[in-house]
């Protein structure tokens, strides 16, 4: 009995483990709507779902204090924004949970000069992502601001097909 036990256990275990690896840590699926899209850019920019309509956009969850992120974000500048910004695309970091002046210091440190806010008690990035997910997320929308695919960390191949679904997008 003991055994049999065990064996229902460790095998609802790796349906749990199963079910956090596909959906990554986000609460949200390709294919929905995001959230509610309500905050103003550190140039004071509001930004809502509806001003977002028409571009594709690249939503990029980040903070001063991760290290994949800092890694990944000259990629995002130089192969996202600096390719992209002068189409109907628009790039947004999204530090989370810092002050302004660690924000500002950031962005100088890494050199990126995409448009930045800050999600300051986290309620933007808990409505994408499940309970203790990580950061270090890009959310991709479509024109009609649907989610067309979503990134958890910095994978080479997975950043080279982001940029690859961010170039089709655009020639719609």
């Amino acid at each position: 009995m003991k055994k049999y036990i065990l064996i229902v256990f460790i095998t609802i275990l790796q349906a749990c483990n199963s079910q956090n690896n596909d959906n990554r840590g986000y609460r949200v699926s390709v294919g929905d709507f995001p959230p509610e899209l309500n905050f103003s850019l550190l140039d004071g920019t509001p930004i809502t779902n509806e001003n977002l309509k028409g571009k594709v956009v690249v939503l990029q969850f980040t903070a001063s204090w991760c290290s994949v992120c800092i890694k990944e974000m000259p990629h995002l500048e130089k192969e996202v924004w600096q390719e992209f910004k002068d189409d109907d695309f628009i790039l947004i970091g999204i530090d989370l949970k810092e002050d302004r002046k660690k924000v500002e210091k950031f962005i100088q440190k890494v050199g990126v000069t995409y448009p930045f806010t800050i999600d300051e008690d986290g309620a933007l990035f808990d409505a994408f992502t499940l309970p203790k997910s990580g950061v270090t997320r890009n959310i991709v929308l479509n024109k009609e601001g649907k989610i067309i695919m979503l990134t958890r960390l910095y994978n080479e191949e997975e950043f080279g097909k982001m940029v690859d679904v961010i170039e089709e997008e655009l020639k719609k």
